[in-house]
């Protein structure tokens, strides 16, 4: 088995990051269908860390942030073949190390993960809201 290799920034691949939504069954509740959606998720996060297996993208961290206060941790996928050997922990470890010490991090949870992000340190907040699009 290869090494994972993690990197920060750099330019994404649309067709291996809608594979890896797919993969990680994170696609579900993202506009995989809308390349121009994705391509716009993707050009205007303002951190992204990501997770190889040689030229393989197996794990993305997506954030939206000021860096000083609060991150949105707006997705983290790890291929469904590649899950429970730490890539999702290291990713968000990753994150949270491009990120001020004063920097919270949020996220709204799928479903499949409630369980997970208490593992990994994450408090439940019940005053979380949400408005749909339009």
């Amino acid at each position: 088995m290869s090494s994972i290799t993690y990197r920060q920034g750099g330019e994404l691949d649309l067709d291996q990051v809608i594979e890896l939504f797919r993969s990680s069954t994170l696609g579900e509740r993202r506009p995989i269908e809308k390349r121009d959606v994705m391509q716009g998720m993707i050009e205007n996060a303002d951190l992204i860390v990501t997770a190889w297996e040689a030229d393989r993208l197996v794990g993305i961290s997506r954030t939206l942030t000021d860096f000083w206060n609060v991150a949105y941790l707006a997705d983290l996928a790890v291929d469904q073949a590649y899950q429970k050997r730490g890539i999702g922990t290291e990713l968000v470890e990753r994150t949270r190390k491009a990120l001020k010490p004063t920097c919270s991090i949020v996220l709204l949870s799928a479903p499949k993960a409630n369980e997970y992000y208490p593992k990994i340190g994450f408090q439940p907040n019940p005053r979380a809201w949400t408005l749909d699009p339009e």
